[in-house]
């Protein structure tokens, strides 16, 4: 074990006088209310809020709530896309100085770390002791309490939502108070801050299983749109050597699967880099993505420069690396014109087929600019509340372009509506990170769970302290 625990009383010592110094700032938060305004990585929108702090420590943190009396919103990387890290003239506590490593564990193998630590800095800390993250996103900029708060997934086989490897988390309430939770530690408050967005409270550090550093070789095949399920149990679920896997799904027609599984491999490496380098050059992702939304023909293009290479170059790299990619190749130049944005839909094994003809018709009828259906699978979640898989499920990933003014958002709230419509009609869910375009009543028809949440809400936040857009939408006091 690496840098084992403080003992709880002196951890707490240490905090609250970490803590006083972060007091400085609030006066200055009460002077220019209006002068601040939030954004996230979409730019579509801004939120005013009273000012923003940057706590160090659960002990700053909990000073803070005892001093400031208006409401809080919780920042972290800021890739939620429809104001869940704000809320009107609220305080915004920007997590990313929490980004300490606590301890590690080398032999369970686990890890405790501050919440505001990206995923990427994680892989650093990790990859020399030929480690790596269990579950996490596709892509390694986002914070893990931010990934805590949505209970994210990504593309591994057999761990489902993020919420299955957290042994522990410490949370901040509205009172002040700093509490240790678990399952066998406040179950049931364990279980709802897991994809709380933030509601009851702050995630200030995180306990994670991690895994081990394999080296991994890529196999694409193209699979027929009615064949996938059978051939996904087959070829993924029915093998213990993959272990990343997804299927995309490609414009205009959205019908032949692309599958690509990373399977334990003994082959040399094609690419000896441990980890992506952090200040990459993402030009040629970056203009392949635009020529293939913008230009005539681009569905073409993206099939030259993209899939072909998928299906003929081998590589063969070690897990890590193909965990640390950057967001930043799925990124813009520019989101003056135009926003990449994310919707997903969680759909039972048995409508896997009708439900991705449903949203290919919807994204043709509607001509979404589409580039992207990512498909990956997820176990039931027997943890945590908000669950968006009670059972075993295919995740269905929209990756589309929109214009950035006013007009497109509520043409895309339209169309938005009826994929939400055709995955509930399906048996399924509709993930709670982006842009709030359901109605009330598909929000609680998607997640009933929400009326349990909104009581334990009540009895840890009756002064609803904690606050964004997403639940003053759809948990409105």
């Amino acid at each position: 074990m690496t840098s084992p625990p403080p003992e709880p009383g002196r951890r707490t010592l240490l905090q609250a006088t970490l803590g006083a110094s972060l007091l400085a700032q609030l006066p200055a938060c009460r002077q220019e209310p209006a002068q601040k305004h939030a954004r996230d990585v979409a730019l579509l929108d801004a939120t005013p809020i009273a000012g923003e702090v940057y706590p160090a420590s659960s002990g700053g943190i909990a000073a803070v709530l005892q001093h400031w009396q208006g409401p809080l919103c919780i920042a972290g990387g800021r890739y939620s896309m429809g104001g869940q890290t704000r809320a009107d003239h609220s305080l915004q506590l920007d997590m990313q100085r929490m980004e300490q490593l606590l301890w590690l564990d080398r032999t369970t193998p686990c890890v405790r770390v501050q919440a505001g630590m990206r995923w990427r800095q994680l892989q650093e800390l990790l990859d020399p002791y030929d480690l790596s993250v269990k579950v996490m996103q596709s892509y390694s900029n986002f914070s893990i309490g931010g990934s805590v708060s949505v209970n994210c997934h990504g593309r591994y086989i057999g761990s489902g939502a993020l919420a299955g490897s957290i042994r522990a988390l410490q949370l901040v309430t509205a009172d002040g108070q700093v509490l240790e939770l678990s399952r066998q530690l406040q179950p049931t408050l364990f279980a709802a801050v897991i994809g709380g967005y933030g509601g009851l409270g702050v995630i200030t550090e995180v306990e994670l299983d991690l895994a081990h550093n394999e080296r991994m070789a890529r196999s694409v095949e193209q699979v027929a749109l009615a064949e996938y399920p059978a051939w996904f149990k087959s070829n993924v679920l029915g093998r213990t050597d993959v272990l990343l896997h997804n299927a995309d799904l490609l414009p205009p027609a959205f019908d032949a699967p692309l599958a690509i599984s990373w399977r334990r491999s003994t082959e040399p490496l094609t690419d000896l880099r441990r980890l992506m380098p952090m200040s990459a050059n993402h030009a040629k992702d970056q203009n392949l993505i635009w020529a293939a939304s913008e230009l005539p023909g681009g569905d073409q293009l993206r099939d030259i420069y993209q899939t072909c290479g998928l299906l003929a170059q081998p590589r063969v790299v070690m897990r890590n690396l193909e965990a640390s990619l950057d967001a930043a190749s799925l990124e813009p130049r520019t989101r003056r014109m135009s926003s990449y944005l994310l919707q997903e839909y969680f759909i039972p094994i048995a409508g896997f087929s009708s439900f991705a003809r449903s949203m290919a018709g919807i994204l043709r009828r509607h001509d979404v600019n589409a580039l992207n259906i990512s498909v990956r699978h997820a176990p039931a979640d027997d943890t945590s509340l908000l669950r968006w898989a009670s059972e075993e499920v295919f995740c269905f990933v929209l990756y589309h372009k929109q214009r950035s003014w006013n007009a497109a958002e509520q043409y895309s709230r339209g169309w938005t509506r009826r994929l939400i419509d055709a995955a509930l009609d399906h048996g399924g869910r509709y993930y709670l990170p982006y842009r709030l375009h359901a109605t009330q009543s598909q929000f609680h028809r998607a997640y009933p769970q929400a009326e349990r949440f909104a009581t334990i809400k009540r009895q840890l936040d009756p002064d609803n302290r904690f606050r964004n857009l997403l639940w003053d939408r759809y948990l409105p006091r």
